[in-house]
């Protein structure tokens, strides 16, 4: 019987980590196999692991600190079944999301990528939707009862509109995210760029409204200057702009546009602004004003 891969890239919040796991351990179909790979220091972590008990999970810890894409391959690496999942480490499966997504595999058995219903929580794990995740589920995400199967040019444009996808939630082939990699460049595109390249190589992906994952949105702190620096957009802008062009050169001119327009990049910058001010970062306020003007040049 098939058995679906959980992969478990770890770094953080040790209690987050193990409520994760435990959301795991309660899925009401048991064809899954879970494995953790620390790239952490916290002390108490392995000894937990190891008194678990469940021959379906296994652990083990890096000797040096990889980073999030450095991690990201090796769990790749250990995937040894034709499906996976690269769960965040602070997110929660609800009972029935291996069911759900084994199900779409039985019908699907070929499919690239599953994106099943998500529920967001906060950092309590209470269900939360700020503006940008109205802005998801309103505007940017497509209209699904039941199932809903995209690719292509039309995947790519709705994506690059608004990225509406939970990278955490995702079922994915194992050999087509092989074949396509995790790039070196990225870290906050990293998932979109992935979804991107697949779509390129002609894989589809299936979206049903089965809510059976949530994904834990913590709140950003007002007072943190760090979080309205505006790296992250400059990042997004490189993105973006490789993007447009290698959809060009694809065929994809709908796509393409939508990459140069990044539209809810630039909102989401926008809303970033107030925060930057407050804490009195110009450099920032000047980094995010670019990006929504649409005129980042780097």
């Amino acid at each position: 019987m098939t058995t679906l891969d959980i992969m478990l890239p770890y770094y953080g919040n040790v209690a987050l980590m193990q409520a994760a796991v435990r959301s795991i351990l309660a899925q009401s179909d048991p064809n899954w196999r879970l494995t953790v790979v620390d790239d952490g220091k916290e002390p108490d972590v392995p000894g937990w692991f190891a008194e678990l008990g469940d021959d379906r999970v296994s652990y083990q810890r890096n000797e040096q600190n990889l980073g999030v894409t450095g991690n990201y391959r090796k769990c790749l690496g250990l995937v040894r079944e034709k499906n996976f999942v690269m769960m965040g480490t602070d997110d929660i499966m609800l009972p029935d999301y291996v069911a759900t997504v084994r199900a779409v595999l039985k019908d699907n058995p070929d499919i690239g990528m599953i994106q099943p219903g998500v529920q967001v929580i906060d950092g309590d794990g209470k269900p939360t939707e700020g503006l940008a995740d109205q802005a998801k589920k309103r505007i940017y995400s497509p209209k699904v009862n039941g199932r809903k199967l995209m690719g292509g040019e039309e995947l790519a444009t709705s994506l690059l509109r608004g990225n509406w996808l939970f990278f955490p939630s995702i079922c994915w082939r194992t050999e087509a995210v092989r074949a396509a990699g995790f790039r070196d460049n990225l870290e906050v595109t990293q998932d979109l760029a992935l979804v991107i390249d697949l779509l390129q190589a002609g894989e589809q992906m299936m979206i049903t409204d089965k809510t059976c994952f949530q994904y834990r949105r913590h709140a950003v702190s007002i007072s943190s200057a760090q979080a309205f620096t505006g790296v992250r957009f400059e990042e997004a802008n490189r993105f973006f702009r490789d993007v447009a062009d290698r959809l060009d050169a694809h065929g994809w001119p709908k796509a393409a546009k939508a990459s140069r327009l990044h539209l809810s990049s630039r909102i989401h910058a926008l809303t970033m602004v107030p925060g930057a001010v407050k804490n009195r970062n110009g450099d920032g306020t000047k980094t995010l004003l670019r990006h929504v003007a649409g005129s980042d040049r780097y």
